[in-house]
Parts: C-alpha cells; sequence; structure tokens
C-alpha cells in the first residue's frame, strides 16, 4: 500500500490513515518532510539579547529569523507588553463585529495610517490571514488579476479561492509585467516589497506607473519592507499610498510581534468588514497584541540605530562573503539567499552548519522553483560582528 501513490488509488475508496501514511512516505523519499524543531531561546539579559537557541541542550546561532531589527527582545516591548496587559488583559474575547474591537486596535490601525498615508486599515491575525482574506473577499470569478511570479503562499491560495484569473509575470520583469496589463486589462497587480526568499526588492515606482496607466490597482505585500526602510536608505523607497493602493503589512517581521494590517481607501476597508469572512467571524487580534504592535510601530520611527545596525551588519556580511568567494545574490536586504541548486546538497551543507553550530534555513521546492534550493541566511540588528564571522568561516567549510 506504502508503494502506490494517492493518484494510484483515486478510484478506490482510501481512508484518511492510508492518505496521510503515504503522503508522508512520499514526502520523506523526496526529502521534502517538514517537521518542527522545540527550540528553547537563550537571552543574553534585556541589556544585551542574542541572537541564540538550543535544541536538545545545544546551542545554536540563529540566521534563520525574521525579527531583523530584533525588537522581539527589546527591553520597551517587554515593558509595553506588561503594560497593555495590566490594562487590557490577554485576549479580546470576540470577533471584531461582537465586542472584539478595542480603542487598542483603532489606535494601531490609524498610526499605521499615519505614516503610510493610507485612508484606514483594518487588523488581522496573521499575515497569512491578511492575504487570503483579502484576495479572495476584493476578487471574483469575473475578475482578473496579474501577479509577480513569486508572490507568497497566501496571495496564491486566496487568489484561488476567489476564482479569478490569475496570470503572472516573470519576476520583476516590467515588460513581461505591461504585456500581461495590455492584454488581459486586469484589476488589479499584485507583488511584495522584498521578496521573501530571494530578498530582492520589486520596481515599485515603474509598477506603480504602469498600473496608472493602465487603470489597475497596485497591491502590495510589505511584509519584510515594513519597518526596515531606514536600513536600506537611498536603495529603495518606503511603501506608501502614494505608490499604492492596498499595503498589507505584517507585525511578525521587523516590528518582532504578531498580527497584520490591510491598509487603503476607506471604501476598501468598510467593503472588507461587511464581507470579508476571515475578519467576520476569527477572534479578533488581543488588544495587548494590538497594543505591543503600535508600541514596536512609534519605536521603528523615534529610534533609529537598529535599522543602522542592521544596514552594517548586512554590509560586514556581504563584504565577508566576497572575500571568501562566496557568491550570493545582489540582495541589500536582511534576506540573503545563497544558491545551491539541488536540493539534497543544500540538506546537507544545512546538517554540516547545524554541527558548526549554526542554524541555517534549507529552502527547497516547492516554497522555491526546481533547481534553485539554497539556504536562506537572514541578517538581524542583533548579530554580532564575531556571529557573522563564525557563520562565514562555517559556509566556507560545509561548501568545500
Amino acid at each position: 500500500m506504502t508503494n502506490k501513490s494517492v493518484d494510484a488509488l483515486s478510484c478506490d475508496r482510501v481512508s484518511l490513515s492510508q492518505k496521510i501514511q503515504i503522503r508522508q512516505a512520499q514526502l520523506k523519499e523526496a526529502g521534502l518532510l517538514r517537521q518542527r524543531e522545540k527550540l528553547s531561546v537563550t537571552r543574553g539579559g534585556s541589556d544585551k539579547p542574542a541572537m541564540l537557541f538550543s535544541v536538545e541542550g545545544v546551542d545554536y546561532l540563529n540566521f534563520s529569523s525574521n525579527d531583523y531589527l530584533g525588537l522581539s527582545q527589546s527591553s520597551e516591548l517587554v515593558e509595553a507588553l506588561n503594560l497593555s496587559a495590566n490594562d487590557y488583559g490577554v485576549g479580546s474575547g470576540s470577533s471584531p463585529l461582537v465586542t472584539g474591537y478595542s480603542q487598542a486596535h483603532q489606535q494601531l490601525e490609524q498610526r499605521l495610517c499615519q505614516i503610510t498615508g493610507h485612508e484606514a486599515g483594518l487588523l488581522f491575525c496573521s499575515g497569512f490571514s491578511a492575504n487570503t482574506a483579502l484576495m479572495k473577499t476584493l476578487f471574483d470569478a469575473n475578475d482578473n488579476v496579474v501577479a509577480d511570479k513569486l508572490i507568497h503562499a497566501s496571495i496564491i491560495d486566496g487568489l484561488g479561492d476567489s476564482k479569478a484569473r490569475l496570470k503572472r509575470f516573470l519576476h520583476n520583469d516590467l515588460q513581461s509585467a505591461e504585456r500581461l496589463l495590455l492584454k488581459y486589462q486586469p484589476q488589479a497587480l499584485v507583488t511584495e516589497s522584498i521578496f521573501s526568499m530571494d530578498g530582492d526588492r520589486a520596481p515599485l515606482q515603474a509598477l506603480s506607473e504602469l498600473c496608472h496607466q493602465h487603470g489597475a490597482w497596485l497591491i502590495v505585500d510589505d511584509a519584510h519592507g515594513f519597518g526596515i526602510d531606514a536600513a536600506l536608505a537611498n536603495k529603495a523607497c518606503a511603501v506608501n499610498a502614494s505608490l499604492v493602493d492596498i499595503q498589507v503589512v505584517t507585525f511578525g517581521k521587523a516590528l518582532g510581534c504578531q498580527g497584520a494590517a490591510i491598509l487603503g481607501s476607506q471604501a476598501l476597508i468598510d467593503f472588507l468588514v461587511a464581507n470579508a469572512r476571515e475578519y467576520i467571524y476569527s477572534t479578533a487580534l488581543s488588544p495587548t497584541s494590538a497594543s505591543l504592535a503600535l508600541a514596536a510601530v512609534n519605536l521603528t520611527q523615534t529610534s533609529i540605530q537598529p535599522a543602522m545596525t542592521l544596514a552594517d551588519n548586512i554590509a560586514y556580511f556581504r563584504q565577508s562573503c566576497a572575500t571568501a568567494q562566496l557568491n550570493l545574490s545582489g540582495s541589500v536586504t536582511p534576506i540573503q539567499p545563497l544558491i545551491i541548486g539541488d536540493a539534497d546538497i543544500t540538506l546537507k551543507v544545512a546538517a554540516d552548519l547545524k554541527n558548526s553550530g549554526v542554524w541555517v534555513g534549507a529552502i527547497r521546492p516547492p516554497t522555491v522553483p526546481k533547481g534553485s534550493a539554497r539556504l536562506r541566511i537572514t541578517i538581524t540588528a542583533l548579530h554580532t560582528r564575531s556571529d557573522i564571522d563564525k557563520l562565514v568561516s562555517a559556509l566556507v567549510l560545509a561548501l568545500e
């Protein structure tokens, strides 16, 4: 039974237990079986946090975190969490349209709009739910949507649920995007600000101009860009209402906490409040989480030091890799992929790095295209030069 595929058994009744067993065996054989690792975070103390965690008693340097500014360990945010829990308790108690929408939620939405220039915002418990809710609520089978080839899985899933006709242009290719805009006259074009696996940025200014020319909305998933613009000075422009019609920001990356928001026109947000099932039928983001995210947003606006440290660390890592003749992509963001190609070799390199006490994510298909398996290295403001030196030395040994 385990040697047969699920498809081969599709004409016969397959129990759920059989289905699970077969699929897991297939994934394991292909080297694609995903499993969790239980981590214990090692903090250096509030005065000196560190990018360390342990697994089964072994310590590792963490180069897989999206906590780009290190705010998840910020003493200011730890204090803000405690204060907001005292004010609001730890849960929202119901969905937003019942009694789950509070002053904390409204203040966060208003602050995000103040920074980006959008008219209104709507909070969700995760970036995935925000993207899927937006796509499946805004579009239907009568709509055409064009999107970058490398858009996030949450956008793809949401568009699939919407039944809209999706056409994807070559990654960051303006000519390809314009061809699809001319051919399909879509209602919207969807892209990301910083792409989660490649670390490169979308040409937002040019895409914005194209969308205006062709009467399409520009929708940008700003998950990996929001909050780090100061670290990318002169290399990128901030995503805001002057460039995009809809902006999705998440709080679990540079802000170091949890949740997400859709930002856009008041008419859009009113429409989503009335129609987005993920919003209507889900318990609201806790007011404590909203208050914490507000504190994180404010910290990115008032303290530039974490962003400057992040920028220095990125530059130091890239220079160190160049000196060691390690071929990185052209990314200037915290996401620094080292593309290996073969999935099995990528797994072996990642395992060798772990043996050296360095934890780096091994990203394989279907998360990335076949033949582009890579180490997804992420640099943060909490890494030290000593940390980066250890990573580069371990990479050199593992890739010999």
